[in-house]
């Protein structure tokens, strides 16, 4: 089997470092309980260069002006986003991007894709735990009203919390259902969009770990037509999947920054006349993060090649996704403890950019949910569909 990456995929990443490398991890201080600090909107400078770098538009068909290149590529680019932090809504922007576009009306696809491609529009998504093992699509209620058609629509109430990068956002996909499964993805503007606020939908200020400013987004009774709906009951699976899959990209990249840093504070760090890097101890540690970043990139590109590929496997695409998000979950986790215990003190300095990786892999932990819910997850899988 052949696992090396396509030219366009290579060119994906080349094009992200260019973008992403020089970015300084450290350019926005995490709140604490004296700072305060707090990010007031993604990095608008980034975004222009990701956009002048076709980053933006990598899910999107070249008859909307993108690249037409697959998740792979996407979370390829993640990961380098990752490693550095960068503070831009990629990753939402990109699988909101794509499923407006396998499954969106005409009208919104022209709307939307276009000015999504190149910048002008950034995209979120509104699903708490959005990748983890509570069921974000259960949060909003959806019930038609009137005809199917021009005319009719529907009525969304519910809430949800910790919604990324709504406050800098144009537009918010929101999953709603109707009883019996998710019905409708929900194209509202944000408050700093240029669409109106349809009535009843209110947006609140939240905190996220990071030092980044979420939303809790609630509708009251808002009545939406068919016009700002995608309606297919396969779009909320597609984009639940990317998101979940991009969280995995964004672990994994994060976590090789942090064991990069690691490595080279334990090269320089001397105790006893020696480098703490030859001591057998640190050593060993560093070597177990290292099988876990190994372990998180493997299942991460089983999931995001079926993603992108849409090929069959012994087990639905969720088991995969499953897997990536147990890897992730606990991988995260300890890459980012073993490398603030081999830095000491050093690493609670808050002049130090090794906190806000923390901060950064502590959100991502509770994005993706607990290792052992995805495990009891795979495990009904593996009951339901039965190998060999």
């Amino acid at each position: 089997m052949d696992f090396t990456f396509s030219e366009e995929q290579q060119a994906a990443v080349e094009a992200a470092r260019a973008v992403f490398t020089p970015v300084a991890p450290d350019s926005v201080p995490s709140p604490s309980l004296t700072s305060g600090a707090v990010a007031e909107d993604f990095d608008r400078a980034l975004w222009a260069k990701a956009a002048d770098a076709d980053l933006l538009s990598l899910l999107i068909t070249p008859e909307h002006g993108g690249a037409g290149l697959d998740a792979i590529a996407l979370c390829l680019v993640l990961r380098e986003s990752a490693k550095v932090l960068a503070r831009i809504p990629l990753l939402e922007h990109s699988a909101a991007a794509a499923t407006v576009e396998a499954y969106g009306g005409d009208e919104l696809k022209r709307e939307i894709l276009p000015r999504a491609a190149d910048g002008r529009v950034a995209l979120t998504v509104a699903a708490s735990g959005r990748t983890g093992h509570d069921p974000a699509e259960l949060a909003v209620t959806a019930r038609r009203e009137g005809a199917t058609g021009p005319g009719g629509g529907w009525v969304l109430d519910g809430v949800q919390t910790a919604v990324p990068w709504a406050w800098g956002a144009d537009r918010v996909l929101v999953p709603a259902h109707t009883g019996d499964g998710v019905a409708v993805l929900a194209v509202l503007p944000c408050p700093a969009g240029d669409g109106d606020s349809p009535p009843g939908l209110t947006f609140t200020e939240q905190i996220s770990t990071t030092g980044e400013r979420l939303a809790e987004l609630r509708l009251d009774g808002v009545h939406l037509d068919d016009r700002d709906l995608v309606e297919d009951p396969a779009a909320w699976p597609r984009l639940h999947d990317l998101l979940a899959t991009g969280t995995c990209a964004l672990a994994l990249g994060l976590g090789e920054g942090v064991l990069k840093m690691t490595s080279d504070y334990a090269g320089k760090r001397e105790q006893f006349g020696y480098p703490i890097a030859t001591f057998q101890a640190v050593a060993v540690q560093a070597a177990d993060r290292y099988i876990d970043l190994r372990a998180m990139e493997a299942t991460l590109w089983q999931a995001a090649w079926r993603i992108g590929t849409g090929a069959g496997g012994a087990l639905p695409l969720a088991g995969d996704v499953a897997v990536a998000k147990s890897w992730a979950s606990d991988g995260v986790r300890r890459v980012v403890q073993t490398a603030q215990h081999l830095h000491g003190g050093f690493g609670a300095d808050t002049d130090y950019p090794l906190h806000r990786y923390h901060a950064w892999a502590k959100h991502l932990e509770l994005s993706l949910g607990p290792a052992a819910a995805h495990e009891e997850a795979l495990g009904d899988l593996l009951a339901a569909h039965p190998l060999g």
